[in-house]
């Protein structure tokens, strides 16, 4: 019998989206059976984009920003408490989970959802549970009240969360300057973050002159697109936008299936720093201008951008558009004379294909294991 994997990705930020479709396929591919589920109907229609029909859970649980992806942490710990505490949001959630993990054998927490949190803490459902996270989320969330309450309280938490992910089948950290698939033999597995892989096919010239553009939904300061577009204009570069937060733009479009040939093969991609458009910079050796918010797993990914020596510049919107023009017209000029090469798609095409390989055959060896703790 095939191994039956259901697959919970949360719908914040489509990278966690991305890596579920690129995950669901391959695992397909290999045999496998794979049941997707998100947390908001836009989720939904962005897995839909990529052939991935993906029930929502429940709309309940989600870290909220404001409109320039500031993270809102009073709101986001308001929207969480009334999650785990309103018995009709995760219980009713964990409910519904029992009935996939009797046909699952084994169930992906990509990430942190507060529901296979709990599942994957109690004994009658954490032999089936591996929690997917960037190193810097689960950084970003074991010290979240850091500073905003005492340290005794802070560190209680950061424990309690931990003590909880810890006790699950499996953890996979994925990071986007990991090499080589690691395992510390205490269900703790390292790999690099998976990218989509480019089609082996020849761009024309004008791609390798534009920049490839990507902002997450919660991206929606008409303010910030103006300093965007005007900056890289004043720098005399074309730009493909993708932005389902500025869909309403001129020359922006909601969704693009095939976003990642365009970065591929770009003069530089421009993004926030997560983890997806980290990884497919590395990948495809390509500069990256990263529009840095207030929002703490990206700011940890910007510095390491720099300790790793990743080609790129950071600009931090502050909400002065034609200031922030003028920083994006610099950056840009800056990573435009960055020396490129041609064959680093093919490389990277390779690259992707490897990592993509590493982490099916982790999940399926996962799936047919038994469990042993």
């Amino acid at each position: 019998m095939p191994p039956r994997i259901l697959y919970l990705a949360t719908a914040d930020a489509r990278g966690h989206l991305m890596r579920a479709q690129l995950l669901a396929h391959a695992l397909r591919a290999a045999g496998a059976q794979v049941q997707v589920l998100t947390t908001s109907d836009e989720g939904a229609r962005f897995l839909a984009g990529f052939g991935i029909d993906a029930p929502v859970l429940s709309p309940h649980y989600a870290v909220q920003f404001d409109a320039q992806q500031n993270m809102l942490r009073r709101e986001t710990d308001r929207n969480v408490a009334h999650y785990m505490f309103r018995p009709e949001r995760m219980l009713r959630d964990v409910w519904r989970l029992r009935a996939h993990f009797r046909d699952a054998d084994l169930v992906v927490n990509d990430s942190f959802h507060p529901a296979l949190l709990l599942m994957g803490w109690l004994p009658f459902w954490r032999r089936k549970v591996v929690h997917v996270y960037g190193a810097s989320l689960r950084r970003a969330l074991e010290t979240n009240f850091k500073g905003r309450m005492p340290d005794a309280v802070a560190k209680l938490f950061g424990g309690i969360v931990a003590w909880q992910i810890d006790r699950s089948l499996a953890r996979i950290e994925h990071d986007f300057a990991y090499g080589e698939p690691q395992h510390d033999g205490h269900g703790r597995h390292r790999l690099a973050t998976p990218v989509a892989v480019v089609d082996a096919v020849d761009r024309s010239d004008a791609a390798e002159h534009a920049a490839a553009v990507y902002l997450n939904p919660h991206f929606r300061d008409p303010a910030l697109a103006d300093g965007l577009e005007q900056g890289l204009a004043d720098a005399g570069l074309p730009a493909h936008f993708v932005g389902e937060g500025y869909a309403h733009r001129p020359h922006w479009h909601a969704r693009d299936e095939r976003w990642i040939e365009a970065a591929a093969h770009s003069a530089f991609i421009v993004s926030a720093p997560g983890m997806a458009a980290l990884s497919i910079a590395a990948v495809y050796r390509k500069p990256i201008l990263l529009l840095l918010t207030d929002q703490p797993e990206q700011a940890i990914n910007a510095g390491r951008a720099a300790q790793l020596g990743l080609a790129h510049r950071v600009v931090v919107w502050r909400g002065d558009a034609p200031k922030f023009a003028r920083a994006v017209a610099a950056a840009a000029s800056e990573l435009r004379a960055t020396p490129t090469d041609a064959s680093h798609a093919v490389e990277g095409r390779q690259a992707a294909i490897d990592r993509l390989q590493h982490w099916v055959a982790l999940l399926l060896r996962l799936a047919g294991a038994p469990a042993t703790r």
